[in-house]
């Protein structure tokens, strides 16, 4: 068991952790050999982004056995690059471990410009030079090699990397799993269990296993917030006593220990095999063992271990239970009836550990039953009957939410399934860990987490499926819980929004921080990409489709720049343009039919830019300079069948043009703008100026004001039947007014989702959102925790709505709406 059992703890041990040469073919024929682990960063800023952000991961960074890794590795901060890298690490001493990195050689890739406390010197060794950087007491090595760079935390580590031969020998298993691992995950993890054991802090006495779990495996990475996930292979070469060749050569089954075990169990270990008789001669190749096979067990096709209050209960399921009932009931000493099933006290108390070693160990079979069509032996009469009340009762593990939540993420059927609370952490860390790392796990708080492991073997290899998630709770209606959080670099510089992802036709979060790198965030809370822009983005990203083939563009512009980048994050040529003098209004962007033949209008001063899907200027359009400087983004309303373009000017002046640019309305009246936007209201052109005013143009030109009296910093949003103000505290939505606690408040807005309009506001000042219907009524569990304007979409397709919004200053939260 216990080999298993360390595949479940290993994502928390692991995961918060000028010579002439001939040129290296990869990264990995870099590194000295035998290193303890090898991590394949593929992009080194989600990989930062998912660690930083994973609520477990953080809680473990004090533990004693990885802490000093962490303190090692400080550098990474400094490190930046969009290329593939490769870190291993190596164990220099008893529990201590240093790195060395590999990388593409890139000017800006170690950047240490920001330590105000820093020393670089050139150091020599044997006719190579080496730089040595002390930044604030942190120690970081490097040196280039042909077109590559190599990093470490150790000048011993440098040196014996300079002396290595050309040809540094590269595990064959290590680098046929290196260059077979995917590049869709932000990294790769790489692991041998059969070598440098400290690396898994098992206790003294069990480093030194006889036979370990495999050879190497290679694991890929992900986490959001809520869960760490690693999915890959495990080697196992036929000449090798691996733990899992015994399973070589079976086929893996539904697992059924979790119908059998009760609701309140701790953990439950289930291993199947399709043929008892393959595994009875990989099991003898495994012990070193010459025996006869027994045909008693035949028919058995599972072992399952169940663990509740500390001890284990095991069970085997048959598909025939004659033969072995025949055998028990002829070697019992005694029996008795509960709750209508038989209990068999037996003679034979070693049967189930000389049978099935070592995937049962220290454990005797004082007891027996038989529920349906498997056998149940504990060593305790009363867990035999705890089993059979809750089998009675229906009351099973797998009706479990933690199980139900790891189950979503696992194949249905497995060699190797182990499933566990923290309870069961806590047992197994205890009985198998170093007692420090023991009583890290203990002292951190891991309930609500669920741990899993599965194995599923195939020809001469095993997939992989490791998982550390938050457990999923059934959600009650009218409730509403944070979804995720998502911590960036910096503080956030816009509101975080929605964008469509064309391919799921979900909804994922693009936002922008103070350094001007822009996000685009999962729906699950994962960095899918970062992209260094020059300027502040200017009011929302738009979404267009300029091929018209279905995939959709984010469309924008920043105080200098307009831009367009595609699902990547790549630049759309030619729609990288700059602009002299800055000073960009927010895009705007029509389409006039819905044909995606857009008009892109960029506006600088009085400057007015028209763009059409190629990027050329459209010649048509006369409205290339207006008499004064143009205020916001540009506005496009359909009437009927007639399009009209409208602009504010800061010399009050409000142009309702055609779509060559000449005025289809003109509007005498000056009005003195409010910094709100123009909107279409009961089919009028509806503005609001500094006094409070609204004023109205319909399609003939006529001008209505009504004075609502508001101040100057009033906030106002309209659709085509709904009118909202923000007037200090007092939100008004069609007439009804609702005052709302003192404070500072953004700009009200309106949506349209599933038939039913939402307003949302927020108060800056206080960091409450708040959001109401179109009655004015308060959506319930409103308001909660948030400090931007809120954006608000379906944003998985489940029919229930997601908010998104700032939360502190350098992070932004998902509420999900049930």
């Amino acid at each position: 068991m216990r080999p298993k059992v360390l595949f479940c703890l290993l994502p928390i041990l692991i995961a918060s952790c000028t010579k002439e040469v001939k040129t290296k073919d990869s990264l990995l024929d870099h590194l000295p050999p035998n290193p303890a682990l090898v991590v394949k960063i593929n992009n080194l800023t989600n990989f930062k982004s998912e660690l930083k952000n994973n609520a477990l991961l953080k809680n473990i960074e004090g533990f004693s056995h990885i802490e000093d890794i962490s303190a090692n590795t400080q550098g990474f901060n400094y490190l930046k690059t969009g290329k593939t890298c490769v870190i291993a690490f190596y164990e220099v001493g008893k529990d201590n471990y240093d790195y060395i990195l590999a990388a593409k050689n890139d000017t800006n890739l170690f950047n240490v410009d920001s330590v105000t406390n820093k020393k670089v010197e050139t150091l020599t060794y044997e006719g190579t030079n080496l730089t040595k950087y002390d930044l604030d007491g942190l120690e970081v090595f490097s040196f280039s090699k042909d077109r590559d760079i190599l990093i470490s935390s150790s000048m011993m580590l440098m040196e014996n990397l300079i002396r290595t031969s050309e040809n540094t020998p590269v595990d064959p298993t290590l680098k046929k799993l290196y260059g077979a691992s995917s590049l869709d995950n932000s990294a790769t993890i790489f692991i041998n269990p059969s070598e440098n054991m400290s690396l898994l802090a098992l206790k003294e006495q069990n480093e030194g296993k006889k036979h370990p779990f495999s050879s190497w495996v290679s694991l890929d990475f992900t986490a959001n917030s809520d869960e760490v996930r690693l999915n890959g292979v495990a080697m196992a070469p036929d000449s090798t006593k691996n733990f899992i060749n015994l399973f070589k050569g079976t086929t893996p089954l539904a697992n059924r220990t979790p119908e059998y075990a009760p609701l309140n169990a701790q953990a439950i270990i289930s291993y199947t095999f399709d043929d008892y008789q393959i595994f009875a001669k990989n099991q003898s190749h495994y012990l070193d063992r010459v025996k006869q096979t027994d045909s008693l067990f035949n028919t058995v096709e599972e072992v399952g271990l169940i663990y509740m209050n500390n001890e284990k209960v095991v069970l085997l399921k048959s598909f025939g239970t004659e033969s072995l009932y025949d055998y028990l009931n002829s070697k019992k000493t005694d029996s008795e009836d509960y709750q209508g099933s038989e209990i068999l006290t037996l003679e034979e108390t070693t049967l189930v550990e000389k049978s099935f070693s070592p995937l049962v160990k220290d454990f005797k079979s004082n007891h027996c039953t038989i529920l349906e069509n498997s056998f149940i032996f504990s060593e305790n009469k009363e867990a035999i009957q705890t089993i059979i009340s809750n089998h009675k009762s229906s009351s099973a593990f797998d009706s479990d939410q933690g199980f139900k939540t790891a189950k979503a993420s696992l194949a249905n059927e497995s060699s190797i399934l182990i499933v566990s609370n923290a309870s069961g952490i806590d047992f197994f860390a205890e009985q198998e860990l170093a007692p420090e790392v023991f009583g890290d796990i203990k002292e951190n708080d891991l309930d609500g987490q669920i741990f899993a492991s599965q194995m599923v073997m195939d020809n001469g290899f095993a997939h992989f499926n490791l998982l550390v998630s938050k457990i999923l709770k059934t959600q009650e209606k009218k409730t509403v819980s944070p979804l995720f959080t998502l911590e960036l670099n910096t503080d956030l510089a816009t509101d975080p929004q929605f964008v469509k992802n064309h391919r799921t036709k979900q909804q994922e979060i693009v936002v922008q921080d103070e350094n001007n790198v822009l996000y685009l965030i999962s729906t699950d809370g994962k960095v899918l990409w970062t992209k260094q822009l020059e300027g502040r983005i200017q009011g929302e990203i738009q979404q267009v489709d300029i091929y018209k083939n279905g995939k959709l563009q984010l469309a924008f512009t920043t105080n200098d720049q307009f831009l367009i980048l595609d699902r990547n994050g790549n630049e759309v040529a030619p729609f990288n343009m700059d602009f002299d003098g800055g000073n960009l209004n927010p895009l705007a962007v029509f389409d006039y039919d819905g044909s995606r033949n857009y008009r892109f209008v960029v506006t600088q001063g009085s400057k007015v830019y028209m763009y059409n899907n190629q990027g050329k200027i459209v010649r048509g359009f006369t409205f290339t300079d207006a008499p004064s400087t143009i205020l916001g983004a540009p506005k496009h309303f359909r009437v009927g069948n007639k399009d009209y373009l409208v602009f504010k000017q800061d010399n009050g002046t409000l142009r309702i043009l055609h779509r060559v640019g000449s005025d289809r309305i003109k509007v005498s009246e000056k009005i003195d703008f409010s910094n709100n936007d123009i909107f279409l209201y009961k089919n009028k052109f509806s503005v609001t100026n500094k006094t409070g005013v609204l004023h109205q143009i319909d399609t003939n030109g006529k001008l209505t004001a009504t004075n609502f009296n508001l101040n100057p910093d009033h906030g106002f949003y309209a659709t085509s039947n709904t009118l909202v103000f923000m007037d200090d505290n007092v939100l008004s939505i069609r007439g009804k007014k609702v005052e709302l606690e003192l404070g500072v408040y953004s700009k009200p807005k309106i949506f349209y989702i599933y038939d039913k309009i939402y307003i949302g506001v927020t108060d800056i000042q206080n960091h409450q959102i708040y959001l109401y219907d179109s009655q004015a009524e308060p959506i319930p569990n409103f308001p909660v925790f948030g400090s931007s304007l809120v954006d608000l979409r379906d944003m998985d397709n489940d029919k229930m709505l997601e908010l998104v919004a700032k939360d502190q200053d350098n992070s932004l939260i998902v509420y999900k709406i049930n």
